[in-house]
């Protein structure tokens, strides 16, 4: 009965995802194809969440065989990708972790789809991504050159090397770049999942408060060896650069992340407005590089020094 049940459902939800897959592909609308890109993963997540991690992989096996059929060979990386992410949030809900160790296994899953993303369309279809970045680096100054001239000033030149010489350490970002995009379309798609499943089963899934997230100590330990290498090797180029470089980008996010994690709690502890944690994302938004800067550094003080249990005291 259970090797039925399991069966029957994961042919209805490879049905659903195949259709989601035809409908991405071939009614490429901005954003119905931005919505489904999140949604993709959510049978995998389903299908994992119910029977575990390995009849997750076969689910996944399976779609991938059928989505080459139906649809073209290029639905093979969005599947992978998709099935990937989608199994690991759903074996690990399966496993029953908590959010944030869900949100980190299903990270790591996308990532691991991303990288085989990369890797595969290299390798199949001949596209060089080092390339399309540096075409589209030229491309973009190129255009940022002729607005410049058309507009007229004396430090044109000036400027344009300033935006190259930016633009063109984005290839050193690429190992970065890809592990945030993982971090997020696994936020945004276990946010999907958990709704859904809550609609449909009531199974009572949900993120802890924000307030409540807490980093152990080691991301500070990365990020200053991160900084200090990547100052200390100016050259700009080899593995150990690019390497430090990345896990800065990526340590230095989370730092920002527990930033608004203690804003949060801050607010709640002395009764302000939900208003004022609002406002300080707005303005980090709207002012990243003066605000991001000061939440990063507050992120930092709250993991290396006991703050929220001093502030929880005095309450």
């Amino acid at each position: 009965m259970k090797n039925t049940k399991q069966i029957t459902e994961g042919a209805l939800l490879t049905g659903i995802y195949l259709v989601m897959l035809l409908i991405l592909l071939f009614l490429p609308i901005p954003i119905i194809g931005t919505f489904l890109m999140f949604a993709l993963p959510i049978p995998f997540i389903i299908y994992s969440y119910h029977f575990g991690f390995k009849p997750g992989l076969v689910m996944l096996v399976g779609a991938t065989v059928l989505a080459s059929v139906v649809a073209t060979v290029f639905s093979f990386p969005v599947t992978l990708l998709s099935g990937l992410g989608g199994v690991s949030l759903g074996g690990a809900m399966y496993n029953k972790r908590n959010a944030y160790e869900t949100w980190i296994s299903g990270s790591l899953g996308f990532i691991g789809g991303l990288v085989a993303v990369y890797v595969l369309t290299q390798l199949l279809f001949g596209l060089n991504w080092m390339e399309e970045i540096q075409r589209a680096i030229d491309q973009s100054i190129s255009m940022t050159q002729d607005v410049l001239t058309s507009i007229g000033g004396e430090e044109t030149e000036a400027t344009v090397q300033m935006i190259r010489e930016q633009m063109e350490s984005l290839p050193d970002y690429l190992p970065g770049i890809l592990a945030v995009t993982g971090i997020v379309m696994a936020l945004i798609s276990q946010w999907l999942s958990y709704k859904l499943l809550n609609r449909l089963e009531k199974a009572g899934l949900f993120f802890p408060p924000v307030r409540e997230m807490r980093l152990p100590v080691s991301i500070l330990w990365y990020y200053f060896i991160a900084m200090i290498l990547s100052l200390i090797i100016m050259d700009g180029e080899g593995i150990w650069y690019m390497a430090a470089v990345n896990v800065s980008l990526l340590t230095g996010m989370l730092l920002i992340f527990q930033g608004f994690s203690f804003i949060f709690f801050y607010s709640r502890e002395k009764q302000w407005p939900k208003a004022v944690p609002i406002m300080a994302i707005i303005l980090s938004v709207l002012l990243p590089q003066l605000f991001l800067y000061l939440v990063r550094i507050l992120g930092i003080i709250d993991i290396g020094f006991p703050l929220r249990d001093k502030v929880e005291k005095k309450k």
